[in-house]
């Protein structure tokens, strides 16, 4: 594949323009990282982006998802020619009414000459997490039903490849770039795939409604909304642990995680408020929720007390529902 650097700063430029186009949280977050890692953790998302988008066509059939799939992660390991993907999945994805991810599609070849800039233990790092988020994605596109997964154990599992194995990326990414955070990780490597999954599980019980009009549940079967939010509580937790295990003077990547951990925790406080929501939209925080809590970050990010406290106060009804249901 050839992956050439021709105008570097041109692809670095789209990246940075798709990424605000495709998600706005992440276009808020990952550019308070470091500039050293801001690259990397940005190219990652859009390649986790790109698989996602595969798994959310509900035009695609599972078989048609598997195939994609497999044909991406082979473009992303190198071991095809990139169009050998793009130029299938726009056609199989020319109903799809998302343009935004489309275009992320066909610059597919961008994004990996991006990828191809970073070092060499980066570039290992993201292909065994898109590999393991691709190969996992294909696994449960076969599960897909109105019924939701079989069990926990299969429902921790959908989280680990969609989300778990990000979190341990990141941890890769941090410990590269801060040997001080490679020591205090050391022992609890286990909170980084917490971080992950907690904020998939909140997307899950976000989505949920959306999830069921086009024939979808990842939700457990047989298992309770009271059950799920307890679990979500212990993963976010976990996730507050590992923050803290990230050292003070690393401001940006404390913001990083505490953001995007704080958008989780009020999202699952406002689903813990009511039985349930017909409407994604009705849990959704407001943009200027979401701008006061960037604010607030700034100096919360560098004081344990301080996200602590936040954690308690905003999460009063998740906590109540597990007191209440031990």
């Amino acid at each position: 594949m050839n992956t050439s650097i021709e105008n570097p700063s041109s692809d670095l430029a789209y990246q940075k323009a798709i990424l605000g186009s495709v998600s706005r949280t992440f276009a808020l977050t990952i550019p308070l990282l470091p500039p050293q890692i801001e690259k990397v953790v940005g190219n990652t998302y859009l390649l986790c982006r790109i698989v996602d988008t595969i798994e959310d066509a509900a035009e695609l059939t599972p078989t048609e998802k598997q195939t994609l799939s497999k044909l991406f992660l082979d473009a992303v390991l190198d071991k095809t020619p990139v169009e050998s993907f793009v130029l299938p999945c726009l056609e199989s994805l020319k109903r799809y009414s998302n343009q935004d991810e489309l275009d992320l599609i066909a610059h597919t070849p961008t994004v990996l000459r991006i990828l191809h800039t970073c070092s060499a233990d980066d570039q290992s790092a993201v292909s065994r997490c898109v590999s393991i988020m691709s190969e996992g994605m294909s696994r449960f596109h076969g599960k897909q039903s109105s019924l939701g997964l079989k069990d926990l154990i299969e429902f921790e599992e959908y989280c680990y490849v969609v989300a778990g194995v990000v979190g341990e990326l990141l941890t890769s990414i941090f410990s590269a770039y801060s040997p001080a955070f490679a020591k205090q990780i050391q022992g609890h490597e286990a909170l980084s795939i917490a971080f992950g999954q907690a904020l998939q599980m909140t997307n899950i019980l976000k989505d949920t409604p959306q999830d069921h009009s086009r024939g979808v549940a990842w939700k457990p079967a047989n298992i309770s909304q009271v059950e799920l939010l307890k679990i979500a509580y212990q993963k976010l937790t976990d996730s507050l642990s590992y923050i803290l295990l990230i050292p003070k003077t690393e401001v940006g990547i404390r913001r990083f995680c505490f953001l995007a951990f704080g958008l989780a925790v009020m999202t699952l406080n406002k689903i813990a408020n009511r039985e349930q929501h017909a409407s994604q939209y009705e849990i959704k925080l407001s943009r200027k929720t979401v701008a006061l809590f960037y604010c607030f970050t700034q100096m919360a990010a560098s004081s344990d007390p301080l996200m602590k406290t936040f954690f308690y106060l905003s999460s009063t009804s998740l906590r109540r529902l597990v007191t209440q249901n031990p």
